[in-house]
């Protein structure tokens, strides 16, 4: 390992995330009883500016009022090119306790955004005494925020996750599509003729770039990445693919932005049991070996050493973490 390392963000479950427009009361009331693991009510992108004050109003009504559970709660506050932004924070902080979690900053472009942010809500807190200290939160859908993705994972103690908001990423790159993430037939390759006289056409996966630079950013930097939206609701399986495409990348979970896929972001990113118990049995077979003197063991018929223990233990751990919530 580096001499150089970073403190992991505090462990928190993060299979799903649910998207709540603050300015509809009644979804965020709804969504204390989802099984999202958190919840982020947002005033930005799906509130109009005409009712940006309104749903703050109901956010706060619903910190203070709302019993939300063991979730993670969050706010994700308008942009800093905005004249919003500083009363998202400062209004909701000051007029409610200490329920909310999580501030998710969007459209990060440069470790400053962060610092704008951390030194304003470090003066509120300080102001009215909150006693549990805010985590961020960081929206990378830009290029300018892809550009710099490492000094942003890295601009403030209080950053807990990277997440890929793949809409305004596209916009941002100008890529030539319309849909919210998932795949496009234009983005493939085609083979050689084949033996059959044909030539086969395979699609590709263009996020691929985008949410391997977002992994290892975040993990080198001891932070959760997230993958953002599926904007097709009714598409249960392109959804269920871009998910397990996420999660078999590092992602820890997907945004749902519809209550029908917080159930699915779950079930993927929630590990499968005959994986846990090998995990287990792997932990068993190093703790046998550590007593024994030896640094590596075959288990059945395959090598386990250090390596093995980091993985087994990060999914035991997950495992874990589920089976408390119940």
């Amino acid at each position: 390992m580096s001499f150089t390392s970073f403190e992991q963000a505090p462990a928190r479950l993060n299979r799903s995330e649910l998207a709540v427009p603050g300015s509809n009361a009644k979804m965020v009331e709804k969504s204390a009883e989802s099984p999202a693991d958190v919840v982020f009510l947002d005033v930005e992108d799906a509130v109009a500016p005409d009712d940006k004050a309104q749903a703050r109003r109901n956010i706060i009504s619903a910190l203070n009022d709302i019993d939300f559970g063991d979730k993670t709660v969050s706010l994700r506050i308008n942009g800093l090119d905005t004249h919003y932004m500083y009363r998202d924070v400062v209004d909701i902080l000051e007029q409610t306790g200490d329920r909310l979690d999580l501030i998710m900053i969007p459209k990060v472009g440069t470790a400053a955004d962060v610092y704008a942010v951390d030194m304003l809500v470090t003066q509120v807190e300080a102001a009215i005494g909150r006693k549990k200290k805010l985590g961020f939160e960081l929206l990378i859908e830009t290029a300018l925020g892809m550009a710099n993705i490492h000094e942003i994972a890295g601009a403030s103690p209080r950053n807990e996750s990277l997440h890929f908001g793949v809409a305004d990423y596209a916009a941002s790159t100008k890529m030539s599509i319309t849909t919210i993430g998932g795949p496009n037939p234009a983005y493939g390759v085609l083979t050689d003729t084949l033996d059959s006289g044909e030539r086969a056409y395979h699609w590709g996966d263009m996020w691929h770039y985008a949410i391997a630079r977002l992994v290892v950013a975040a993990r080198a930097h001891g932070l959760r990445p997230l993958d953002g939206p599926f904007g097709d609701v009714q598409d249960t399986e392109g959804f269920k693919a871009q998910a397990k495409r996420a999660a078999v990348l590092g992602c820890e979970g997907k945004w749902a932005i519809h209550p029908s896929q917080v159930e699915l972001a779950n079930e993927i990113n929630t590990p499968a049991d005959k994986d846990v118990q090998q995990a287990r049995r792997i932990l068993d077979a190093m703790d046998e070996a550590q007593k024994e003197g030896k640094g590596a063991v075959t288990l059945d018929g395959k090598l386990i050493d250090l390596a093995s223990i980091r993985q087994a233990r990060a999914m035991v751990d997950k495992a874990d973490q589920i089976a408390k919530k119940g």
